[in-house]
């Protein structure tokens, strides 16, 4: 079992599910192996943005965004999956001013592609 810790965010996100919702998170993230995080994984994947490796990892609707600091996790982000927060997130976009993300070519190519299928 590892120890996971929250961020602001990630705990408002946690305050929004419900008690049982929560448990089954907390369980699936804490008992995560070093193979998992290591190697290739359907449900894991890793970036780096900002000179830290992060990993994401799907549970049910969520998109969790955490750091492996050691034995433990902290998680940066919970996002519900296909939100535009979480779209930021994978495309390394600031998500400080959400109007900024039409200067990026990227958000205009994943639009672009929505429409194409």
């Amino acid at each position: 079992m590892r120890q996971v810790t929250f961020s602001t965010q990630s705990l408002d996100a946690m305050s929004g599910l419900s008690q049982n919702e929560q448990l089954v998170l907390v369980e699936k993230l804490s008992s995560l192996s070093t193979d998992i995080l290591t190697n290739k994984n359907d449900n894991v994947s890793r970036f780096s943005r900002k000179g830290m490796t992060y990993h994401r990892v799907r549970i049910d609707d969520l998109r969790i965004y955490f750091e492996q600091n050691g034995p433990a996790l902290h998680c940066q982000f919970i996002l519900e999956k296909n939100s535009f927060q979480d779209f930021m997130v994978r495309c390394n976009l600031p998500s400080s001013d959400e109007s900024v993300v039409e200067n990026h070519q990227s958000f205009w190519d994943y639009l672009e592609s929505l429409r194409k299928k």
